[in-house]
């Protein structure tokens, strides 16, 4: 089985920053098919940030230029380090690993932008 579990959210300013964190256990096999994704209350959830096959990223429009995803490998974790944030970035963020065709999910970190 696969456990994840993220941590870092809370209460921000608008332009303020956050990191959120997503440790990963259980039977992984490559750190590269995890990826965040988010969702407002009443809306579909949403990608965020992810890797590729190749290791590099890819982003959603929405958060291109303002948010980075990084891992630690040897920690089996993936961060997403937001910056310039805004009332649309209110949501909850959620980690996800893909594998053999099946989505874990961790319970998600609630982030909330406040004007």
């Amino acid at each position: 089985q696969v456990q994840l579990v993220e941590s870092g959210g809370g209460l921000v300013q608008v332009g303020g920053s956050l990191r959120l964190s997503c440790a990963a256990s259980g039977r992984i096999f490559t750190i590269n098919a995890m990826a965040w994704y988010r969702q407002v209350p009443g809306k579909q959830r949403e990608y965020v940030a992810g890797f590729t096959g190749a290791g590099s990223t890819n982003y959603a429009d929405s958060v291109k230029g303002r948010f980075t995803i990084s891992r630690d490998v040897a920690k089996n974790t993936v961060y997403l380090q937001m910056n310039s944030l805004n009332v649309e970035d209110t949501a909850v963020y959620y980690c996800k690993y893909r594998w053999s065709g099946m989505d874990y999910w961790g319970k998600g970190t609630l982030v909330t932008v406040s004007s």
